[in-house]
């Protein structure tokens, strides 16, 4: 039925796990699929699975997966009929959409307007201040250090930094004092330059003890805009996300629904299509929740709203990129039991999380009922040392959140990997944890309580 209403072949702009998620929908729903590849991922699991390969560069990723000019001459030249970016890479970029368009090119993904209304993050917190949505206080226009000191001494401390054009934790930084300021100032925007060419930043007022929420959309272009309720990724080092879960264990029914309401009052607003993540900040002293960003994107954790939900996510992507209205309505939206998501990459924790590439020499992932395993990798397997360590996605489903727990440290238990390090210790630690048992852990939770008591 997809492939009758429009798209025929698809290429897919990205690699690793989120590649083969990709490949594996379009499989599903009877769409061809071709994959550009870097020298350095020729032996990639999706490249195998795709119809068709196509090496597009040498393995820095500027030079392939983010050389947009080379990836829209390799979907034509393949005559695919859409693209889908996945996550990271080009997937938020304005330019690379207008490209595609440009190239009768059907993108997987929301309009070019909306990408650079909710794309930038200071751009996105006044339209949110706009239509009413709460947003942390803070300073949008941070020129210089100065502006930073002055801003400190009005309102206080601590504060952060943070890019403007970005996201991922890159380009922030936490600043406690004002002895702090200009050494904080200098690497946050020239991280932001490196990381995004923009070197832009803005300031936010620093919540002590918060909570990271997020709510799930999905638009069609037909005036249809449903939530799929939340995740929380609360669990993070360094602001990058390490364990998800949904629904929250901290929020009530009543903040679940504000937080809702706001998701998707912002997404009509930009006249937003496609997959979209609200993020939010939940206040655990006050209760108040904040907005922090917009990704416009199928993100990384989708996999446990899918769980709760039984929405197949990519495939309602490719529905909207088809022209089609969604599959659901809100009232088709049920969540049900409790799904976590653990994030195994390749990298030594004792070491400070550094990356661990090199040959898989095992790779056994465990398989029962209420576990999934979404991954790129398989016995033999070289992890290049190119591109971010994830390995796979651990997601297990429970009746509720005891049961989702209990089989998460099942599935860690019978996780066979051998070659590289893994993460997969360091979830045992967590899930093992009275604070993650209880739902106490914060967003620094991990590096102010796990591994501060570790050392």
């Amino acid at each position: 039925m997809m492939a009758r209403a429009g798209i025929k072949r698809l290429y897919v702009a990205n690699r690793g796990e989120i590649a083969v998620r990709i490949i594996r929908a379009c499989q599903k729903l009877g769409i061809g699929t071709v994959i550009g590849v870097s020298t350095a991922d020729r032996e990639s699991l999706a490249g195998t699975l795709a119809d068709r390969a196509i090496c597009i560069g040498p393995p820095a990723a500027s030079a392939s997966y983010l050389n947009m000019e080379a990836v829209v001459t390799a979907a034509r030249e393949t005559d695919c009929d859409a693209v889908h970016p996945g996550y990271g890479f080009l997937a938020e970029n304005a330019r690379f959409q207008r490209l595609c368009v440009q190239h009768e090119l059907r993108f997987v993904g929301p309009s070019a307007g909306a990408i650079e209304s909710l794309g930038d993050k200071v751009r996105a917190r006044r339209i949110a201040s706009e239509l009413g949505v709460p947003i942390v206080a803070g300073e949008d226009d941070v020129e210089s250090a100065d502006t930073a000191m002055a801003f400190g001494r009005h309102a206080g401390y601590p504060f952060l930094f943070k890019a403007s054009a970005g996201g991922g934790g890159r380009g922030m930084r936490l600043v406690r004092a004002p002895h702090e300021v200009v050494d904080a100032f200098e690497s946050a925007t020239a991280e932001a330059r490196a990381s995004f060419g923009n070197p832009q930043i803005y300031i936010e007022r620093y919540v002590e003890r918060a909570r990271h929420v997020e709510i799930q959309l999905i638009a069609d272009d037909h005036g249809n805009v449903v939530h799929l309720g939340e995740r929380d990724c609360s669990i993070q080092r360094r602001h990058q996300k390490l364990i998800e879960e949904s629904p929250s264990p901290v929020i009530s029914d009543s903040l679940r629904s504000r937080m809702a309401d706001s998701a998707i009052r912002l997404a009509r607003h930009v006249g937003y299509t496609n997959a979209g993540t609200v993020e939010f900040l939940v206040d655990l002293d006050s209760k108040e929740y904040f907005f922090l960003e917009v990704n416009t994107r199928i993100q990384v954790e989708h996999p446990v709203t899918e769980m709760v939900t039984g929405v197949d996510l990519v495939a309602e992507q490719i529905r909207v990129a088809n022209g089609m209205p969604l599959s659901i309505s809100q009232e088709d939206v049920t969540v049900a039991g409790h799904a976590i998501e653990c994030r195994i990459n390749a990298e030594q924790v004792e070491k400070g999380f550094l990356p661990s590439p090199g040959t898989i020499k095992q790779w056994q992932p465990p398989t029962a009922d209420g576990i999934r395993v979404d991954t790129h990798c398989y016995s033999g397997y070289v992890i290049p040392p190119f591109y971010d360590s994830l390995m796979a996605k651990l997601i297990v489903h429970g009746r509720d959140r005891r049961a989702a727990i209990a089989t998460m440290k099942e599935a860690l238990g019978q996780f066979l990997v051998a070659g590289v390090h893994t993460t997969i210790p360091f979830h045992q630690h967590v899930l093992d944890h009275a604070d993650f048992m209880e739902g106490n852990a914060t967003t620094r939770w991990v590096e102010n309580t796990l591994l501060a008591n570790a050392t």
